[in-house]
């Protein structure tokens, strides 16, 4: 997807040429002499729209590989959402059914835009491969570690977090490598952080990884996040770290896992004001709900793969706009 120099040029002799008559007549110095600043401007201008239309295609497929963006399954609510610093994202993340149970896995590929979005696909494939293999997340992890560093195309290192909810048990199996611990806000609002795990992935060949249990109770929530989150700066170069994300998930205690998301997102952006994301944004909330008498496990998907726009809020700051055109099962 890069533009080489030879190839601009290629593409302004292309498009003068087709204007020129055809014939012996026609040679290099013909074409050169043809090409006037304005036909230049006009035939960069054309590869230039057709390079922003790829991008814009491939950030398009890149939404539906991570969809769904809202789910419900049984008692639990999912929501989640990605601000790519650029056109494409090394961010990451999945909602997985598996028969009982439910796989999760938020991911963050170092780099930016257009490397990390071309690898984003090949990480989050050997992910979704392993997690149907290994129940544990943390085998599922060492697996794709293993992959990674045995790759002789030497893919980045990949932050990860993988987890696997049991509805009968309630219990939210998880492995963190690489990733600032998520959250998990009890109803009472006590937080506390998810830190069982490893090493970023690719960096270790023989790391080891261990896998974390929580029992999700009615009413909470856990957050997960890049780090793009919490290195979010404002006008004065501070940081918003995990203590303002920890203050921002009280606030929303006992909201849904929509709601909660949104409030999170428009907290971070208020905080970050005129500044620009230095990294990719992403947040993964899950809340379980009371639970219904006898409810078997059933999801339903809203799925926002067109592109998200902001809506003006506090003090005229732009903040995410739910789309309300996903489908629904």
């Amino acid at each position: 997807m890069m533009v080489s120099t030879e190839n601009t040029t290629d593409t302004r002799r292309n498009a003068i040429g087709s204007r020129l008559p055809h014939g012996p007549a026609r040679n290099e110095e013909t074409v050169a002499a043809a090409i006037s600043p304005e036909a230049e401007l006009l035939a960069l201008q054309q590869a230039h729209a057709r390079l922003q239309q790829a991008i814009f295609e491939a950030a398009q497929i890149q939404r539906r590989l991570c969809a769904p963006r809202e789910h419900s399954w049984g008692e639990f609510q999912i929501a989640g959402e990605i601000f790519p610093v650029r056109h494409l994202s090394g961010d990451f993340f999945k909602v997985m059914e598996y028969p009982g149970s439910l796989g999760l896995v938020l991911g963050d590929i170092a780099g930016k835009g257009l490397s990390a979005g071309i690898w984003q696909a090949h990480v989050m494939g050997l992910i979704q491969r392993a997690a149907r293999r290994h129940a544990d997340p943390c085998e599922a992890v060492a697996e794709v570690n293993h992959e990674l560093c045995h790759d002789e195309s030497q893919p980045p290192l990949t932050a990860v977090f993988l987890a696997r909810i049991d509805p009968e048990t309630q219990e939210l199996v998880y492995c963190n490598a690489g990733l600032p611990s998520p959250l998990l806000l009890r109803d009472k609002k006590a937080l506390e952080r998810l830190e069982e795990g490893g090493p970023m992935l690719g960096a270790v060949k023989k790391a080891s990884f261990r896998s974390g249990r929580v029992l999700l109770n009615p009413g909470d929530m856990l957050i997960a996040y890049s780090d793009g989150v919490t290195e979010c700066r404002n006008t004065e170069d501070q940081e918003f770290e995990t203590d303002g994300l920890a203050a921002a998930a009280k606030v929303v205690s006992g909201a849904s896992a929509s709601k909660a998301l949104f409030s999170l997102l428009a907290t971070v952006l208020d905080f970050a004001d005129t500044c620009s994301l230095n990294d990719d944004l992403t947040l993964l909330v899950v809340r379980r709900r009371d639970a219904v008498k006898n409810e078997h496990p059933r999801s339903r998907t809203k799925d926002f793969s067109a592109p998200h726009h902001r809506r003006f809020g506090p003090r005229g700051r732009k903040t995410p706009a739910r789309e309300d055109t996903g489908s629904e099962r």
